[in-house]
This record gives C-alpha cells, sequence and structure tokens, in this order.
C-alpha cells in the first residue's frame, strides 16, 4: 500500500519540531553584550571612505600579460594529454610476463 505524501510530510515537519534547540545564548561572549550598538550613518558617508580605483598606467600591460599567459595556457591543455611513445606503447598491449 503506497504511502500518501501529505501524512509522511507532516510526521517529518512535527518530528523535527521535537528537537533540541540549540543555546544560542551562551555563543555571544560577555565582551559583545555589554558593547554598545554601532551608530548608524548615512551611506554617502560609508560610500565616501570606499577607495577609489587603483588604475595606473600598468594596469593594462598587467592585464594584456595575464590575457597571454591564459592564452599560452590554454594552448597546452589542449595538446595532448598522452605523449606519442606512451601511446605507442599502449597502442601495442601488454605483453605477457
Amino acid at each position: 500500500m503506497p504511502l500518501h505524501p501529505i501524512p509522511v510530510l507532516l510526521c517529518a515537519a512535527l518530528s523535527a519540531g521535537c528537537t533540541q534547540f540549540p543555546d544560542l545564548d551562551s555563543a555571544i561572549s560577555p565582551g559583545a553584550e555589554r558593547a554598545a550598538y554601532p551608530d548608524l550613518v548615512p551611506v554617502e558617508q560609508l560610500r565616501a571612505q570606499i577607495p577609489l580605483a587603483q588604475v595606473d598606467p600598468d594596469t593594462a600591460s598587467n592585464l594584456e600579460a595575464r590575457v597571454a599567459n591564459l592564452r599560452a595556457r590554454a594552448r597546452r591543455l589542449r595538446g595532448t594529454v598522452i605523449d606519442s611513445p606512451t601511446r605507442a606503447r599502449m597502442t601495442t598491449g601488454v605483453s605477457a610476463i
């Protein structure tokens, strides 16, 4: 006799409610409990603290060098994994000992 999904889900939800709730009060250190709430500041004030982009004259050449290195790596990865002598040995098969 197949089980109906609604009673099975209801039993699973009820059994999950019987688990022990973790003790979250002990997770907070006494220093954190005594700490003052942080000040609320306007978002513009926070944005003003963000440093501007760090683009200098070497940025373009550094990026071009990275692109060249990545393209060279991609070319190497497109090559064969097994070298020619190993492939020839594999095609001849394993000789009996």
